[in-house]
């Protein structure tokens, strides 16, 4: 039940009894596939779950001449108290998430100052692009959606935003040399440049030939 497309589930079954494509067809159209992962395989095996758990039930079965039967599924009492609950908790209860820039950030020693520079203007470019063809499909469906059903795309659209202008002062900090420790950075690098290992390095610190403040950087 950690999975976000089961909530999504149970809220188009909040409304009325969907089946399956018609579940699919509703969060496409309302742009929901920018917030949640879908794909129709995965959508199976979510219902067939919550069918499992009680959360929702067979509500009627249809069919239309010669194509395949249709299961029409409907929201249950518990799967109304479980949507509930959980959308409460998401919206209440800050979690720990680990974005994959964010393990970038963490472990940017390993690469030169002058490399991670030329990375984020990269990612400043494609930033730049995303949220550029992100506002014009807002622009679009202005008038078409109202406020409330747009909230998670301008939520984020202020997050890429955010990202953007963080990256933005860090690139242009690290390529100043005004960040600390970019001395301990490039002279870690410098060394790596000559030919020694990182277990050289460790050995000649230990044995004292390298100053106190590549050490401290190498822990």
């Amino acid at each position: 039940m950690g999975n976000p497309l089961a909530l999504a589930v149970l809220s188009c079954l909040w409304e009325r009894p969907m089946y399956p494509y018609e579940m699919t067809t509703s969060m496409r159209e309302r742009g929901k596939e920018d917030s949640i992962r879908l794909n129709f395989g995965s959508l199976y095996a979510v219902i067939k779950s919550l069918e499992k758990h009680g959360l929702i039930a067979v509500a009627q079965t249809e069919r239309e001449g010669n194509r395949p039967e249709r299961i029409v599924y409907e929201i249950t009492d518990a799967g109304r108290r479980e949507a509930d609950d959980w959308l409460r908790e998401l919206i209440d209860t800050p979690v720990k998430e680990y974005p994959a820039i964010e393990t970038g950030l963490s472990l940017l020693p390993m690469l030169a100052p002058e490399v991670v520079v030329d990375l984020l203007r990269s990612r400043l470019e494609r930033l730049d692009a995303e949220i550029a063809e992100r506002e014009k499909g807002a622009a679009e469906l202005v008038g078409r959606l109202p406020e409330l059903f747009m909230i998670e795309f301008h939520y984020k659209q202020a997050m890429l935003v955010a990202e953007r202008a963080f990256l933005a002062g860090l690139a242009e900090r690290i390529a100043a040399r005004d960040i600390g420790g970019i001395e301990m950075w490039e002279g870690l690098h410098a060394l790596l440049t000559q030919g020694l290992s990182m277990v050289e390095i460790q050995q000649r610190i230990s044995a004292g030939d390298f100053g106190q403040e590549v050490a401290d950087l190498l822990g």
